[in-house]
């Protein structure tokens, strides 16, 4: 099953949304990877190395990211990491809610689950 990976600049965000798209997400593998490792605001190339070892079963991993610099750690550490692993153009909570959906689907695919993370930046609250 594709996993997900949560990278926030904050722990309590990134447990929070996880804690979210689990409630969508049945059996998905959804790990947080917040904060500086240090207690602080940040984000951590380790910290997202070691979730993205906890996420990945083989079938590859997503990952949903709050803001730029999240991004660029997370190349670092999917640059590290031994399996397939991307991230996705996507919002945070609704790319992670859609991601989990996604991921449960028997037949789903990196792609298929990246794909419909995307997809959430269309998606209108009102």
């Amino acid at each position: 099953m594709v996993g997900l990976v949560v990278v926030s600049h904050s722990g309590t965000a990134a447990e929070g949304i996880v804690e979210v798209a689990a409630e969508m997400g049945g059996d998905t593998v959804l790990v947080a990877a917040g904060g500086d490792g240090h207690g602080g605001i940040g984000t951590d190339p380790d910290a997202i190395s070691d979730a993205l070892a906890d996420a990945d079963d083989g079938d590859g991993v997503v990952v949903l990211v709050d803001l730029g610099s999240a991004v660029m750690n997370a190349e670092v550490a999917i640059e590290m990491h031994d399996g397939d692993a991307v991230i996705a153009d996507a919002p945070v909570l609704e790319g992670a809610v859609n991601a989990a959906v996604a991921a449960t689907d028997p037949n789903a695919t990196l792609e298929s689950v990246v794909e419909q993370a995307e997809a959430a930046a269309d998606l209108s609250k009102l």
